[in-house]
């Protein structure tokens, strides 16, 4: 039934996410939601920008619907609380959808002010103020919070809003070439959602299942070729849904005395968006530029200046990715020279890349 179940909520999101895509696409242009090209931007053609819409529109539908439907099955009227008995929801359910209703608001407050940032440019500080506003709500009302080996509930909803905060940052900033963002973003969603599985975590693995539905939706339209862009609408509500898979996924049992460094899993499976962030920042500061202000510096724009084209570039970030996923899945499973291994191996593949993106392309042969 839970396999049934998952398959469903997959198809049936990717569904709506496609159709929410296409008719955005049609109906951008008239409400003015459209990037053109400028100096600071690798695109030279005009494209519509209301695949956030689409984006928060189907996680919008389809997670309170979820909720209600298992609602439903639990209900001691209906089926005899079959659900429940079949133990396929989690005890604390209800619970967990009071905190689904303020994800759902900290999501809609990203997604007006992305928004308006794509139809009116606002400032760093209103966006990063946002961020910081919907982090805090988000770890201190509706718990997506780490909490290892620490009793501080202000220590730790202070070290989580960072940390969302972070994570919303490296997808904006991953925004910036055909696919990039969504598509990384599903990867390391459904690393997370192994994981999450693995823990009979049924209500975060619902959560991630609709989010990477939601996203190979919405890809259909922005793989390479893209003929439309999430804006900030859509990135902005992307890094926070990752940000609170990695948050309410369960790597460390403390009622279990196993190793402690599961914990660590985020870092390596957001390897790449954040060393993408690291790297563009410390670019534009070493040239004293604001990290804020857009340009052609990021990871990708690298890669593509040696005569990659937009597929390849967006595929190598695939790859790089799910390497760097792939390690951190066995951190389960390793002693401590395991997973030093695994995190000199995330190392090294970040430290490939960043030798060729640093290398001068020739374009005539040498003789």
């Amino acid at each position: 039934m839970l396999i049934l179940l998952a398959v469903a909520l997959l198809v049936t999101s990717f569904a709506c996410s496609a159709i929410l895509t296409a008719l955005s696409k049609k109906l951008a242009g008239r409400f003015g939601l459209l990037a053109h090209p400028q100096a600071d931007r690798y695109h030279r053609e005009v494209i519509p920008l209301g695949g956030g819409i689409a984006i928060f529109g189907t996680l919008g539908l389809f997670l309170p619907a979820a909720a209600g439907f298992i609602r439903f099955l639990v209900a001691p009227g209906y089926f005899g609380g079959l659900a429940e008995r079949a133990n396929i929801v989690p005890a604390d359910f209800l619970h967990r959808c009071d905190e689904l209703a303020v994800v759902l608001g900290c999501a809609a407050v990203l997604f007006v002010v992305g928004l308006w940032d794509d139809k009116k440019a606002l400032g760093p500080l209103v966006k990063f103020g946002a961020q910081w506003g919907v982090a805090v709500a988000a770890a201190a009302f509706a718990d997506i919070r780490a909490e290892f080996f620490i009793e501080s509930r202000i220590v730790t909803v202070a070290m989580s809003a960072f940390w969302i905060v972070l994570i919303i940052n490296a997808f904006n900033f991953l925004d910036n070439m055909d696919g990039a963002s969504a598509g990384i973003a599903a990867i390391a969603s459904v690393i997370l959602l192994a994981t999450a599985a693995l823990n009979s975590q049924i209500f975060v693995s619902g959560l991630a299942i609709v989010f990477v539905g939601t996203l190979l939706g919405f890809l259909v339209f922005n793989f390479p070729p893209a003929s439309i862009f999430m804006g900030d609408a859509g990135s902005l509500v992307v890094g926070f849904f990752v940000a609170l898979l990695t948050l309410r996924t369960t790597y460390y049992q403390q009622d279990h005395s196993g190793p402690w460094y599961p914990v660590l899993m985020p870092l390596v499976v957001m390897a790449v968006p954040l060393y993408d962030l690291a790297s563009v920042t410390l670019l534009r500061l070493r040239q004293g530029k604001s990290p804020f202000v857009g340009d052609t510096q990021h990871f990708s724009h690298r890669l593509r200046r040696h005569g990659l084209t937009d597929r390849q570039t967006v595929l190598m970030l695939y790859l790089a990715t799910l390497c760097c996923g792939l390690g951190a899945a066995f951190l389960y499973q390793v002693n401590l020279t395991g997973a030093i291994l695994i995190f000199v191996q995330t190392f090294l593949i970040l430290a490939i890349i960043a030798i060729f993106e640093s290398t001068v392309r020739h374009d005539k042969d040498t003789r």
